[in-house]
């Protein structure tokens, strides 16, 4: 470090306060916490002293301290005591004090880049409130509130984060686990920078209820030119969802994403396993019954599969009493293999291929594989759509609802998680 130079320490800069209006006059650094001592910087343009009433000048009268808590230095919590002067005009009596609204809102007790630094631990880093309210050493209900306040106004209420929208996803969330009233929410999310590649999916809303008229009312709600703009909507297989974006959005293409399409074959898979687990021993799977150990192995992709769990494989279906379970695990295996591949047209032609063989021809005692050829069937275009439009996959969706917690009745922190 040649050009380096060493000198007294500027604990204005270093604590980023000249950007909130203050300067450290003192300090007092104990071994679980620091205080710091600043002073308001005179206004620029001189306006500080005169009265904001009548205009004449006014006479400083008191001085006020005013506690803040700022950002902490090394996890040691850090508050600022910041000496607030307070004037009286000499001609109408008006008493006022020095503007300090560049460090803090009025009445809060968090710095504004505390605040934002409470809002990133909690959206960016995942930590708790508990964990944020220790960092900056005040009440939880402080820091849940303050954050609670500022995540509602940088992440919810701004007026520009409608724009741009092209692809979403919808998803529905248990909000809270409780009898009373409806536990679920429908979460809907901006696929937009993912399709592009500009960055990760953003939550646009969440509204209570899982229903059709819940997606819906909420599209109804937006501008008839933002709806215009919708090409994409991505969605599991819940038909009220696709029955709302036809309705409101009639442009748009549904698309059905892999997650939940693997899902359903998965399902069927497991309700073969366990029928015909039944039927050959008269109760369910106990943990050395073949069927029951190798529940894990069968949803393992081929490709995938250890040297161990083949021959596991090859033993359970080589029992003639498996074959059904066998034909399942095919059809599985068949549609993971199609969405591997890493030709999307090949991939899609692979899909369709599956979703004509399982519509028709399929034997009676694959009840299961019936049933999803038939719900295949009915969602072709939308599971087809997939291959056509990459980067619509809902999997951000999912990713977002896994991130947000259930309602306690005691913080809403986890709405900014998703960012």
């Amino acid at each position: 470090m040649p050009d380096a130079t060493f000198a007294l320490p500027d604990l204005t800069k270093f604590c980023h306060l000249d950007d909130l209006g203050l300067e450290v006059v003192g300090q007092h650094l104990a071994p679980d916490h620091a205080v710091l001592a600043c002073r308001v910087l005179d206004a620029d343009d001189g306006s500080e002293g005169w009265c904001r009433r009548c205009g004449c000048q006014g006479a400083p009268r008191d001085t006020v301290t005013r506690r803040l808590a700022h950002v902490p230095l090394g996890w040691r919590p850090t508050t600022l005591l910041v000496s607030i002067r307070r004037y009286k005009c000499t001609d109408c009596g008006h008493v006022w004090r020095q503007d300090t609204s560049h460090a803090a809102e009025p009445r809060a007790k968090l710095t504004r880049t505390g605040l934002r630094w409470a809002l990133e631990g909690i959206v960016v880093q995942h930590l708790t409130v508990a964990r944020v309210a220790e960092g900056l050493g005040v009440a939880w209900n402080t820091a849940n509130d303050a954050v609670l306040a500022e995540g509602k106004r940088v992440l919810i209420e701004d007026e520009n984060r409608f724009d741009g929208v092209a692809v979403i996803g919808v998803d529905e969330h248990v909000w809270r686990h409780t009898r009373r009233g409806d536990k679920y929410v429908t979460v809907i999310i901006d696929l937009t920078p993912v399709r592009d590649g500009t960055g990760p999916a953003r939550l646009l809303d969440m509204v209570e209820g899982r229903s059709k008229q819940a997606f819906k009312t909420w599209l109804a709600e937006r501008p008839e030119a933002w709806r215009d703009a919708v090409e994409v909507v991505a969605m599991d297989g819940f038909t009220g969802f696709k029955t709302a974006a036809a309705e409101e959005v009639p442009d748009a293409v549904a698309v059905m994403d892999p997650f939940h399409v693997v899902r359903l074959a998965g399902d069927a898979l497991d309700q073969c396993r366990r029928r015909v687990q039944l039927a050959i021993h008269g109760h369910r799977g106990f943990k050395d019954d073949p069927l029951h150990k190798s529940r894990r192995t069968l949803h393992t992709g081929a490709g995938l599969l250890t040297d161990r769990q083949i021959d596991r494989l090859n033993q359970l279906f080589a029992d003639e009493g498996h074959v059904e379970v066998e034909a399942t695990w095919g059809v599985y295996q068949r549609m993971i293999a199609a969405y591997r591949t890493e030709d999307r047209s090949r991939a899609r032609e692979a899909m369709a291929q599956l979703i004509n063989d399982l519509g028709t021809g399929v034997p009676k005692a694959l009840v299961e594989v019936a049933k999803l050829g038939r719900t295949l069937k009915k969602r072709a275009a939308d599971v087809l759509a997939y291959f056509d439009r990459p980067g619509t996959s809902n999997g951000p969706t999912e990713a977002i609802c896994e991130c947000l917690p259930g309602w306690s009745g005691t913080g809403w922190s986890g709405w900014f998680r998703s960012r």
